[in-house]
């Protein structure tokens, strides 16, 4: 039984698994998105997102503690220069996996993982989409209330118009 075991170990040794998500890591602040596989993508956010929190406080000792985990200096250099402003205002989830189907040899469910604020189409659209819509939650019975609100609009628009026919004779 799996009870309370939250790492998975992608059938690797615990030094393999570590030097991988750190190469994983460091390439996806690098290119702001990599294609890989389901699991090692859902590993790699776990691995990856604490980093991108840490990397919103630029300290001296932040970026060491990143370091530690990543050994790469460019993509460290990366993390707290470009990818910590555009992350600034953002509460968490700062990853998002895609799924692109399954691979040619083996079968295995492929996917992109990528950073959030940094794919241009995603974030146009969601942002356009966002503007539009309310910030209110419907109950149950919106149905009722959004009928009765376009009664009272046509009765406005009624009056307004007889009003405006009134005004033309």
């Amino acid at each position: 039984m799996r009870h309370g075991k939250k790492v998975n170990h992608l059938g690797r040794t615990a030094a393999h698994r570590k030097a991988m998500l750190s190469n994983l890591a460091s390439s996806l602040i690098l290119h702001k998105r990599v294609s890989t596989t389901v699991a090692k993508a859902k590993a790699l956010r776990k691995y990856v997102e604490p980093l991108l929190t840490k990397s919103k406080n630029d300290t001296t000792h932040s970026r060491r503690t990143v370091f530690a985990y990543l050994q790469n200096k460019e993509s460290v250099q990366a993390l707290f220069d470009e990818v910590a402003a555009k992350i600034a205002n953002r509460p968490g989830g700062y990853t998002r996996i895609l799924k692109t189907g399954y691979r040619l040899g083996d079968n295995a469910e492929m996917c992109v993982i990528e950073l959030v604020d940094f794919n241009e189409d995603m974030v146009s659209t969601t942002g356009a989409a966002a503007a539009g819509a309310k910030k209110t939650r419907r109950r149950a019975g919106g149905a009722k209330k959004k009928g009765a609100e376009s009664a009272e609009g046509n009765t406005a628009e009624s009056s307004t118009t007889t009003e405006e026919t009134k005004d033309a004779e």
